[in-house]
């Protein structure tokens, strides 16, 4: 079987339940799997150097839609709030097809891998012009990260009260079919498993209560995990009062919508009883704070949610409101909006990089990832801090979440090496990039 030696990092974070650190340390991987951590370990197999460096658990992603890749910056929507950031953007995304979402996933996936990401989810609620949730499958697959893609869906439009306009929505029993479908085709729930899939309903205000509702009872039934958009900002929780009667909270648990198999995108305005419901139901939460600040959306109570055992993790949202997806950047900038919102100790660096690597895997189900100790997936990041970023640093660790770097030397998924030296292996990405932007050209006549 065999064998790499990640050797002689300046640092080794384990994350670990008693969030260890070695020092001059040591990560022996075995087909796929870690090994051994430790120092002076040997190996007959391939040896990586990583003096001056920070070897943690990749990084997990919890929330992202892959197919924004395509509308960054897209005028009009630059300086909107949620609802006319999204009625700006939907009739260029109508226009997308099996092309645009692969080759968006693509480059998005690739960024996320620069980013020192090992695993992602990805939330697809519009299908048009023929595509389907295969098609950014097909791109994690090729780039080798680990993928949990969800089958996400609109079915009110605009004629019927909802937002999205009407040839962005789906028939509800088609939803379900297709939902079935991909979870049969796709999900693995064995152990290391590299696509599980789960069922996300975009929000409350593009889909139906039946759909909410029957996407829970199949989810359960199937064995996967639900997902979806949950009390993002101030014109949510409106829309939920006016619509519903109640806050978004108990919208989700009156239809089956918390539990261990959930996790919900954004909570910036959850209140203290949700907060609690959420802490005594194990639901997740994926915390977007840069998508949060692009879209003015607020700070979301991450030090009250976490205070109180809520599961949170990070995601980069979609790069039309982030507009990057840099889960790295991701964790410091939670950081900082914690410390904004609560005080210089209200959020510790080493604790930002545990919501960004352990925080995710939990959130996401996956005991077998998120933290660097033996038996557990070979997803490991090896951060460079020998350049001018982490210049003058005293505490490299904490360094790697305050100064940088930003992007990944070395990166390694189910023991496989994705990115060497600051470059992926597994596609061209130069190509990538040119295909992206003569869509975007394309899209943009």
């Amino acid at each position: 079987m065999s064998e790499i030696l990640i050797r002689n990092a300046a640092r080794v974070v384990t994350m670990d339940a008693g969030r260890t650190e070695v020092e001059g340390g040591d990560v022996l991987i075995r087909g796929g799997v870690i090994a051994a951590v430790g120092q002076g370990l040997a190996t007959r197999g391939t040896v990586v150097e990583a003096q001056g460096c920070v070897v943690t658990p990749g990084l997990v992603n919890t929330h992202h839609h892959l197919y924004q890749t395509l509308t960054r910056a897209v005028p009009g929507g630059q300086d909107a709030l949620l609802f006319g950031w999204l009625k700006t953007l939907y009739p260029i995304w109508a226009r997308f097809g099996p092309e645009e979402m692969r080759v968006s996933a693509l480059t998005g996936l690739a960024e996320l891998a620069l980013s020192g990401c090992t695993m992602t989810s990805d939330h697809l609620y519009l299908y048009p012009n023929g595509a389907r949730l295969d098609d950014t499958i097909d791109a994690a697959r090729e780039i080798g990260l680990r993928f949990h893609p969800t089958r996400g869906a609109m079915s009110i439009g605009t004629s019927a009260g909802g937002l999205p306009p009407d040839s962005l929505v789906e028939a509800e029993p088609a939803i379900l079919k297709d939902m079935e479908r991909v979870v049969d085709a796709f999900h693995d729930s064995a152990e290391g498993a590299m696509v599980r899939v789960g069922l996300a309903p975009c929000s409350p205000f593009s889909v139906s209560r039946d759909l909410m509702r029957e996407a829970a009872l199949l989810a359960r039934d199937k064995g996967v995990m639900l997902h979806t958009h949950l009390a993002e900002n101030d014109e949510d929780i409106a829309y939920s009062l006016a619509q519903f009667g109640c806050r978004p909270g108990q919208y989700a648990e009156d239809l089956g919508w918390t539990g261990a198999d959930v996790w919900h995108a954004h909570c910036v305005k959850l209140d203290g009883s949700e907060i609690d419901l959420f802490a005594r139901t194990g639901t997740g939460v994926a915390h977007c704070p840069c998508s949060n600040c692009r879209l003015g959306s607020g700070i979301a109570p991450v030090r009250a949610m976490r205070d109180a055992g809520v599961k949170v993790a990070l995601g980069v949202d979609g790069s039309a409101s982030n507009d990057a997806g840099n889960l790295i950047a991701e964790a410091r900038t939670a950081m900082l909006l914690q410390r904004v919102a609560r005080g210089a100790d209200a959020m510790s660096a080493r604790e930002a990089l545990e919501i960004a690597t352990l925080g995710g895997a939990r959130v996401l189900g996956r005991s077998d990832c998120g933290a660097l100790e033996p038996g557990k997936r070979a997803d490991i990041a090896v951060w460079d801090l020998s350049g001018i970023e982490a210049a003058g640093a005293w505490d490299p660790v904490a360094a790697l979440v305050l100064c940088g770097p930003t992007r990944v030397r070395d990166l390694f998924v189910e023991g496989r090496q994705v990115v060497r030296d600051q470059r992926l292996t597994t596609i061209d990405l130069d190509h990538a990039v040119a295909a992206q932007n003569a869509l975007v050209r394309r899209l943009m006549q």
